[in-house]
């Protein structure tokens, strides 16, 4: 299986930027976590973790889709680089900000203002894509290749970030993640051979990446899976500190991603035919189907169980959306069309976060696990009733 894989990395400069973007991966899957565990464990609240969670990750989805256009018109690393280091300073202020207790104002500011960074995802992808323009079955590995980095990125980063939290101090979580976010994105961007040429204003198609047909129904599924993935994080650690042992939340999580991880290694060993739509639709419904179990028990290992299995729907689904996404928008439009993919699946985080927060308060830690069930079950009728609309995009691009 890892034979699919190895000719990747005989693409020139690819393993620069691929090692790079894993770096930064890793710090910017330890941020929600990071920031849930800093907040509940010094002012002693799930909804005002949840909301400062929220806050910053709705602010990543709105700024997502205007740094890839910006990506898309100027470059890479004219964009990326003074974004990155800027943001820093604010993630720093948030930090301080917490131990000396200030105001709670200054955590939403704060932690908000850190999240205006540019993804290193939507680059990544649009860097293969550039490369392996001319190799549809190598992208598609390519893109899987991706998912798995991702995934094993949340394998690690919740692992490392509830750790330095929980053994270190409240704030260390944070700190770590911005210091491996900074690194890797600055070894990313130094791998300027493989960075994808601007294309000229005047050869740049009218519009916006989410007029394209399909577009608006792909991300609105991708809202509803960070919806769940989301209200993952918070209820995960609400259930770990209810049976008391917080740090065991990082286990669950770290499950889920490695059931992902697997799947997605596995998938993108596969040249897969058409019926790209139809796998869309399907992969949705598997993602409730499979975490639904987690209703039935609050036993901390079996829930580690059932969430590992559960993640084997995920990658596929992702890989799947995001390859719809190259396909629906146009070559001049790829990062955005990329952030505009990326940036349901941030809203949604937001929006599970925060109400995975209040639904923590009001009926209990494991009864809100019935959010992200729910979430899996509208994402796959949304997706049916779309197929049409993705249908039509498809054959747009191509004629």
């Amino acid at each position: 299986m890892f034979s699919v894989y190895r000719p990747l990395f005989s693409v020139p400069g690819a393993t620069q930027f691929v090692v790079g973007a894993l770096i930064s991966r890793i710090g910017g899957a330890m941020f929600g976590v990071s920031v849930i565990v800093m907040i509940s464990t010094r002012r002693d609240s799930y909804a005002l973790a949840g909301a400062v969670s929220a806050v910053g990750v709705l602010v990543l989805a709105i700024a997502a889709p205007v740094l890839g256009r910006l990506i898309d018109k100027h470059g890479q690393r004219r964009i990326a680089l003074p974004a990155t280091l800027l943001t820093s300073l604010a993630l720093l202020t948030t930090v301080w900000a917490s131990w000396a207790r200030w105001p709670v104002w200054v955590l939403f500011v704060g932690y908000g203002l850190s999240a205006m960074l540019p993804e290193v995802g939507p680059m990544s992808r649009a860097r293969w894509a550039h490369l392996l323009r001319e190799d549809p079955d190598r992208l598609h590995t390519a893109y899987s290749f991706e998912q798995v980095l991702e995934e094993a990125a949340f394998v690690i980063g919740p692992v490392l970030g509830v750790l330095a939290a929980t053994t270190i101090a409240p704030e260390a979580g944070l700190i770590l993640a911005e210091v491996l976010f900074v690194a890797g994105a600055l070894v990313f961007l130094a791998a300027r051979d493989t960075e994808p040429p601007v294309v000229h204003h005047e050869e740049r198609p009218a519009g916006l990446a989410i007029h394209r047909h399909g577009m608006l129904v792909v991300a609105t599924v991708l809202f509803l899976v960070g919806v769940l993935f989301g209200a993952n994080e918070v209820v995960a650690v609400a259930v770990a500190d209810e049976a008391g042992r917080k740090a065991f939340s990082s286990t669950i999580l770290a499950a889920f991603a490695l059931g992902s991880a697997i799947s997605g290694l596995l998938f993108g060993a596969r040249q897969l035919g058409p019926g790209i739509i139809k796998r869309f639709v399907l992969l949705g419904a598997a993602m409730g189907l499979l975490q639904a179990p987690v209703l039935l028990t609050d036993h901390l290992w079996a829930l580690a169980v059932i969430m590992f299995v559960a993640g084997s729907a995920t990658a596929p689904m992702l890989i799947t959306a995001l390859t719809l996404t190259q396909r629906l928008v146009p070559v001049a439009l790829l990062t955005e069309g990329m952030a505009v993919a990326i940036t349901g699946i941030l809203i949604g985080i937001s929006a599970g976060t925060a109400v995975a927060g209040l639904a923590v308060e009001a009926v209990g830690a494991h009864p809100a696990y019935a959010l992200p069930v729910a979430a899996a079950a509208v994402a796959a009728v949304i997706a049916y009733a779309g197929r049409g609309r993705i249908r039509r995009g498809l054959r747009s691009q191509h004629a």
